[in-house]
């Protein structure tokens, strides 16, 4: 792609940062929105308004979070240079998911122009606007149409622009490849030829209109085609600097010192050992210990020099054996089934209780960051989902001004729903303040799997009652600790109620891919399909006899129809089983059938065939929508199968990939992925309801072929036989 940008500012914008020192001897890292546009160069004027957080947060927040983005200048969206190149700026990541492709292909196509015009800035809490926290599948429908709005906007003022130009009505303008044509007439003029005047500058600093037309779905030419992602090149050719890579004149590289168990509270230490050692610098804050050197050895050597001096306060912490019950134990008022006369009533009563462990989100990249202070302002350099949030947490931290702060997050290693907070970022700053110089923090893989949240754990419990025709006549639902995510069965019942209660959590928890939605969706499926069998009907039959949501139908149907349901159900081999699940989430829809092969010796279970069809309304951009659900499918395999925290006196026992078996190349099964296109349906996000079904679906195979009914994520087999 070509740049508007000379080499070294367009590294600062993208967020990649310089390779070495020497790349960056140029770069000032308080650079002012002045200076950002004296750096863009000529053309309409960029002012970005740095207003409130958007993100994902409770009440009113939360609200303008889902909008995507508002009381935004549409000069603070996009900006034309002279050569035409068009600049859009978001405060959305990239970890992978696929949002840079996807919002400049709404900018495209909103601005009439190719792809590689547009020149996507994401991130930096000091040039973008703030769009929320990459998370809760929200950039489909909330940041897509804030760009798309923002873009349509800056057309419509462009056309204005040449319409008054030429002294013609608006409407005698119309846009043809990426150029303004005055229809009557044929005389053109290109976007960049309207971005130098003043009343340009003047027209773009107006607010985004909360209603401008954009582009219908069947006129789309950008979305809803296979964009790859616009940087590729030097994600294969190693040019992207993850934040593990960068590199800041004079940087000094850190290690910090982490409590024996959880819980532990540092009594007292002695850091006169590493004081000693030449080029280092120790610092104590409270509870927080760091050592920053020239080195990582260096560092780690300086750490190791003062561990034996310290002396820690322990307490008792439950072991992963114990967690189930110590969830229950610690949960507040646990409601009781409000529907004694539904059941009273009813021909057959169910009650079960169903169990989902610790898991840890195993991102590629562990959390990195590098922090830099200059004149008493931060700059911090580090992976998160949730820029302005970590920024937040740096001023507070260091008692900072908004303009004091800046946060900037390169394309990054994968976060799952990891990497909300700013852990690395804060422990990176204290070291960096302390040694006046920037400092490189990277958590290893152990730290990672340790001291980083975790995917909580669940128990949950189902009651439910069926009348004599096998109609659900009541269902009620308990997710203990885990949450209330997709905790509401689309099925029909007679009376339903579902309810979440929080519990004392003894490991560190927060949001993973789907939230809770996981747990809660593998409880209810399975419940399902044991209801099915007490009311003596197929599990598709029964469940579709109890959906009337027209869009989960759809997928269910489709999904079984390609798989062959009502063939493989009847099949009868030994070890083999086949399973089904479907569930909604964030506005869309998800089904999945699958088959699997039992090792009774062993107690193994190989998922040989996967069908899942998935409806999000309108696609997007369907390859990296494929992409979402297979990966989805596969990270899903993972706690269904293996995956889940071991845990004892408050230490993690199996803190490596060697010990924590996430799936590996040979558990990937047959995957027969169908999107269902809903072009007259508004875009939902599909980076997270995909998983929800695949745990559930494994799970009732293994019913199938075993005759052991399955209530506890991961699935663990007895070596031989039958229950």
């Amino acid at each position: 792609m070509t740049s508007m940008l000379d080499g070294k500012h367009e590294n600062l914008i993208a967020g990649y940062e310089c390779a070495g020192p020497g790349d960056c001897a140029g770069y000032d890292s308080d650079m002012t929105r002045r200076g950002f546009v004296k750096t863009l160069g000529a053309g309409l004027l960029i002012s970005v308004m740095a207003g409130p957080a958007l993100g994902q947060r409770r009440g009113r927040g939360d609200d303008r979070g889902r909008r995507g983005g508002r009381n935004v200048k549409v000069a603070a969206r996009v900006h034309i240079g002279r050569d035409g190149q068009i600049t859009v700026m978001t405060g959305k990541v990239e970890g992978g998911q696929g949002a840079r492709a996807e919002l400049t292909q709404a900018a495209a196509e909103e601005l009439r122009v190719p792809v590689d015009r547009v020149h996507l800035i994401m991130a930096d809490t000091h040039l973008v606007p703030d769009d929320g926290i990459t998370a809760g599948s929200r950039s489909t429908p909330s940041t897509v149409p804030a760009v798309r709005q923002g873009c349509a906007a800056a057309l419509s003022l462009l056309m204005g622009l040449a319409a008054k130009r030429w002294g013609v009505e608006s409407g005698a303008v119309e846009v043809r490849e990426g150029r303004l044509v005055h229809k009557a007439s044929g005389r053109e003029t290109t976007y960049a030829d309207l971005a130098t005047g003043d009343d340009a500058a003047k027209a773009f600093e107006q607010m985004i209109p909360g209603e401008v037309t954009l582009t219908a779905v069947k006129e789309w030419k950008v979305l809803g085609t296979s964009v790859p992602r616009p940087n590729r090149r030097d994600l294969v050719t190693g040019a992207h600097r993850y934040p593990s890579d960068i590199v800041r004149p004079g940087m000094l590289y850190a290690k910090v010192l982490r409590p024996p168990s959880y819980g532990a509270k540092l009594v007292s230490i002695d850091l006169a050992p590493a004081k000693a050692m030449k080029g280092v610098v120790a610092v104590q804050d409270e509870q927080f210990v760091g050592m920053a050197a020239g080195t990582v050895r260096e560092a780690e050597q300086a750490l190791a020099a003062v561990v034996g001096t310290a002396k820690w306060g322990t307490e008792r912490h439950p072991s992963s054996g114990e967690v189930f019950a110590h969830l229950r134990q610690h949960a507040a008022n646990v409601p009781e089934s409000p529907f004694r006369d539904e059941l009273a009533r009813a021909a057959k009563i169910h009650k079960q209780t169903y169990h989902a462990a610790y898991v840890q989100h195993a991102p590629l990249e562990p959390r990195a960051a590098v922090a830099e202070w200059l004149d008493g302002k931060l700059t911090v350099w580090t992976g998160s989902q949730n820029p302005f949030g970590v920024r937040s947490e740096l001023m507070r931290t260091f008692r900072l001004n908004e303009d004091q702060v800046r946060v900037i997050v390169p394309d990054f290693g994968a976060g799952f729903g990891g990497k909300h907070a700013g852990d690395a970022a804060v422990e990176a700053a204290r070291l960096a303040r302390a040694a006046a110089r920037p400092v490189s923090l990277r958590w290893t893989r152990q730290e990672e799997f340790t001291w980083a949240y975790f995917r909580p754990a669940a128990v949950i419990d189902i009651e439910a009652g069926l009348d004599g025709s096998g109609e659900l006549v009541a269902w009620h639902q308990v997710n203990i600790n885990s949450g209330g995510a997709a905790i509401e069965t689309p099925y029909r019942a007679g009376k339903a109620r579902s309810q979440f209660v929080g519990s004392d959590s003894p490991l560190r928890q927060g949001s993973y891919r789907a939230l809770a939605a996981t747990a809660n969706n593998f409880a209810r499926e399975c419940c399902m399909d044991e209801l099915a069998e007490a009311a003596g009907q197929d599990p598709l039959a029964f469940r579709l006899a109890h959906l009337e949501e027209p869009r989960l139908r759809a997928v269910l149907e489709t999904a079984a129809g390609r798989f062959g349901w009502a063939e493989r159900v009847k099949i009868k081999k030994p070890d083999f089983g086949v399973g089904l699940a479907c569930g909604t989430e964030k506005g869309s829809f998800v089904a999945a059938c699958v088959e699997v092969a039992i090792q009774p010796d062993q107690g193994e279970i190989a998922v040989r065939h996967v069908c899942q069809v998935f409806e999000c309304g309108a696609v997007l951009n369907p390859e990296n929508l494929l992409s979402q659900v297979r990966g989805c499918i596969i990270m899903g395999m993972g706690p269904a199968l293996r995956e889940a925290m071991k845990f004892e006196n408050g230490k993690i026992l199996n803190g490596s990939f060697a010990t924590y078996k996430v799936p590996r190349f040979a558990d990937v099964p047959e995957l027969d992925v169908h999107l269902l296109n809903r072009p007259d349906l508004p875009s939902a996000g599909g980076g997270e309801t995909p998983i929800i079904a695949i745990a559930p679906a494994i799970a009732n195979a293994v019913f199938h072929a075993t005759g052991v009914r399955v209530r506890e994520l991961p699935i663990r087999l007895p070596p031989v036989g039958r229950s």
